[in-house]
């Protein structure tokens, strides 16, 4: 029953981190694409840690991912809110339906 769980969230988690992917690569601009990138990394990783953290053998693996979990939780928001205020600073234009990729 646990590796059936763990499969699941290991599987969930890489759909995201490649449809994030996806998202780099097919969105027209900037912002959509750090949208992408910082969603489905942190909800990506998320499960790939829970998925690893239902296998793991010992306790001390288990606090070490859930430490893991709480960096990247803290750190991917706020990695992707600096990035978006910095180029909204910096003049980055904003794409509007019509415009070509930039």
């Amino acid at each position: 029953m646990l590796d059936v769980v763990s499969g699941v969230l290991l599987s969930v988690g890489a759909v995201y981190v490649l449809s994030g992917g996806v998202g780099l690569l097919r969105f027209p601009d900037f912002y959509t694409r750090i949208h992408a990138a910082g969603i489905t990394d942190s909800a990506g990783a998320g499960l790939i840690l829970l998925g690893l953290l239902v296998r793991t053998p010992s306790w001390e693996t288990g606090v070490r991912l859930v430490i893991i979990m709480l960096f990247l939780v803290l750190t991917g928001p706020t990695a992707t809110y600096v990035l978006a205020f910095a180029a909204r600073r910096d003049g980055v234009p904003i794409w509007h339906e019509g415009d070509g990729r930039r």
